[in-house]
């Protein structure tokens, strides 16, 4: 059975994820600031017994990464992200300049894979043989950011939504590189759609379902508006006698 354990990291509070079933862990979107914060995961992992195998970004956002490359020299495993983030990785010093925000200087100080939209990681295998203990999902949702992925465990029902999908809200894309109609486009063709009682685990605040947002989230009720009718007879001719 998949675990995830939920940590709430750095100054923004941003939520960072140890997902692990069978033995088997990764990392999603590790930002733990300082060694108090690294403590934390670092004593979990201890008492489940848990190795990380690799990390999995769902932007390069710098609240989002702060501890990637500590934990990549640590563990020696590879991390995932989309190629397009490296102009958000770029972006990441003037950024945080802006909010005031020092950055570490290793911060963007590791190695990825680049992953394409639909794509599958598969880690470990479970009983029966041959089934994945763990399997994501690449859902490429490029808005809040141009290279922003969800990552999503079809056989428990989980999505990681990183800043694209929360509770009764969406990502902002006021920021550098933001885009709103993709954001729009990519939460109603690609999340929205996905079964109800998907849970979806996000980069900020509470735990949602799909099924929750899709019928009350006020950020998508104008897209859900049913369209208008145009079945009804066309009358070209006057409606009273002139």
């Amino acid at each position: 059975m998949t675990k995830t354990k939920t940590f709430f990291c750095n100054a923004l509070y941003e939520n960072s994820y140890a997902v692990s079933s069978d033995g088997v862990c990764v990392i999603i979107d590790p930002g733990f600031d300082g060694d108090a914060e690294l403590a934390k995961l670092y004593s979990y992992l201890g008492k489940e017994g848990l190795t990380p195998c690799a990390i999995l970004l769902t932007h390069a956002h710098a609240d989002h990464i702060v501890s990637v490359g500590v934990l990549q020299r640590k563990y020696g495993i590879p991390v995932y992200m989309a190629a397009a983030e490296e102009a958000v990785l770029a972006a990441n010093d003037s950024l945080a300049a802006a909010f005031g925000v020092p950055l570490p200087k290793e911060i963007s100080q590791f190695k990825f894979s680049p992953v394409e939209d639909g794509e599958t990681l598969v880690f470990g295998e479970a009983i029966p043989p041959a089934h994945p203990a763990l399997s994501f999902k690449a859902i490429a949702t490029p808005g809040h950011t141009p290279g922003g992925i969800c990552w999503y465990d079809e056989a428990d029902g989980l999505l990681f939504s990183g800043d694209t999908l929360f509770e009764g809200t969406i990502g902002r894309t006021d920021l550098p590189l933001g885009e709103y109609d993709d954001l729009i486009r990519s939460v109603m063709e690609k999340l929205i759609i996905l079964p109800g009682e998907t849970v979806v685990y996000p980069g900020h605040g509470p735990s949602t379902e799909i099924s929750v947002e899709r019928t009350s989230n006020p950020f998508l009720e104008p897209f859900n508006e049913p369209e208008p009718s145009f079945d009804q007879p066309h009358h070209t001719e006057a409606p009273f006698d002139a």
